[in-house]
C-alpha cells in the first residue's frame, strides 16, 4: 500500500475515494524513562527512552490505519497527518488519518 502525505501520487490517478482512516494509541511514561529523562536534563542531549516510545506508538498507529484502509479495499492513503495530544498527566495520544483511496497507474 503506497502511503503519501500529499494529495496526489504522480504517475497515480485516483479512481476512488474509500473515505477516512485513522489509527491511534495512547502511551504512558515509563518511571525509569522520567528518571533517566531527568539526568539528561542536566546535561543536554537526546532523550532516546522517549525517541523509542514516540517512534514505537507512530508505528502502531500507522499499523491501525493501514488495517482501516485494507477492510475498506483501498491500495493507497494520501494526505496522510499525525497529531498528538495529552490525555492525562503522564499520557500521551499519538493519531495518524488519512484518506484511503483507490489508485491506478495513469495512462500515457
Amino acid at each position: 500500500m503506497i502511503v503519501v502525505n500529499t494529495e496526489t501520487i504522480p504517475g497515480y490517478v485516483v479512481r476512488e475515494t474509500k473515505g477516512l482512516v485513522q489509527g491511534n494509541t495512547i502511551r504512558a511514561k515509563h518511571v525509569g524513562r522520567d528518571i533517566a529523562a531527568g539526568f539528561k536534563n542536566l546535561v543536554g542531549g537526546e532523550l532516546k527512552g522517549y525517541t523509542e516510545l514516540l517512534t514505537e506508538a507512530r508505528r502502531q498507529a500507522i499499523e491501525r490505519m493501514l488495517a482501516q484502509a485494507d477492510e475498506l479495499g483501498a491500495n493507497a492513503i494520501v494526505n496522510v497527518r499525525f497529531s498528538t495530544s495529552a490525555v492525562t498527566q503522564g499520557a500521551a495520544e499519538l493519531f495518524a488519518y488519512g484518506t484511503a483511496v483507490v489508485i491506478e497507474p495513469e495512462q500515457r
